[in-house]
């Protein structure tokens, strides 16, 4: 059972597929960080001073009562809120995580296409004694045994 374990994780797929978890992992976190610590602030700041991450709907107040100023002061004092600012905060980063997705998709897609486009180099070629398709490689023919040109000779 181990020897089929360890087969199946040294697979290309597997190992593919743990890399790309962990580059996701930190693209997300690299995401994260441009939404809420590059572009939140000059938007808050536009729309009068907010603090998206502290925008909260206080449903039932803790112990100690409000008023709040931050979402944190409100979880530590047991209070329960819905914290629609840090849903603002992951909706932004959705759409610029899919963004960048669909930017990746794009070159890669283009990079198909060029690839595709280009024509591939040949692999046979005719003898010019008996037009038969040989080997490009190839310095006799095989079916007319031609000494073929550029051969050694």
């Amino acid at each position: 059972m181990f020897k089929e374990f360890r087969a199946f994780i040294l697979r290309g797929n597997v190992i593919d597929l743990a890399v790309g978890v962990i580059i996701g992992g930190m693209f997300n976190r690299v995401v994260q960080s441009l939404v809420n610590d590059i572009i939140m602030p000059p938007i808050g700041l536009l729309l009068g001073r907010v603090d998206f991450a502290n925008l909260f709907l206080l449903l039932k107040g803790g112990d100690p009562v409000g008023p709040y100023l931050t979402l944190a002061d409100a979880q530590a004092a047991g209070a329960v809120a819905i914290s629609y600012g840090v849903f603002i905060n992951a909706v932004i980063s959705l759409i610029i995580t899919g963004f960048a997705v669909f930017l990746v998709v794009r070159g890669i897609n283009r990079l198909r296409r060029q690839e595709e486009a280009l024509p591939a180099e040949p692999t046979t070629k005719t003898c010019p004694h008996c037009q038969t398709t040989i080997p490009i490689g190839a310095t006799r023919c095989p079916n007319c045994t031609s000494q073929l040109e550029g051969a050694p000779g």
